[in-house]
This record gives structure tokens, C-alpha cells and sequence, in this order.
């Protein structure tokens, strides 16, 4: 994973964890604007979310960012 992006799931993770508490959950949109501006980006993303370890489309946060932490 890239640092760009490891940093910026961090980064919204903490964000959403901040204004809703532990149990927020986030998709893997939720680290991009509503258009596709980067899709080299979205599709690295949505490898690792849906190929490399086959979440749900919604997770807790707090998991995404345990896992990216964790790489």
C-alpha cells in the first residue's frame, strides 16, 4: 500500500472516529470526494479492502485503521 493512501485512511479514519465515536463505520469511498478524480488510488483501495482482505462494504473504523496500522 502506498504511503498516500495509508496515510489518508488513517487520517479519515481518525476524522469520523473523532465526530462519532468507536463504532462509526466507513466504506472504502469514504477516503475519496464523490468523483473518481484518482482512480488509480480507488482501485488500490478497493483491492485491499475487497480482494485482499474480502470486508464487508461497511467496517468499523476503528478496524480499517487497526489494519492499515498494522501493515
Amino acid at each position: 500500500m502506498t504511503p498516500v493512501l495509508k496515510n489518508k485512511i488513517i487520517e479519515v479514519c481518525n476524522k469520523k472516529i473523532a465526530q462519532k465515536g468507536d463504532a462509526v463505520g466507513v466504506s472504502f469511498y469514504a477516503f475519496f470526494k464523490n468523483k473518481n478524480d484518482n482512480p488509480v488510488l480507488l482501485m488500490e483501495a478497493a483491492t485491499w479492502w475487497i480482494k485482499t482482505h474480502k470486508l464487508d462494504h461497511f467496517e468499523k473504523a476503528i478496524k480499517i485503521k487497526n489494519l492499515i496500522e498494522n501493515l
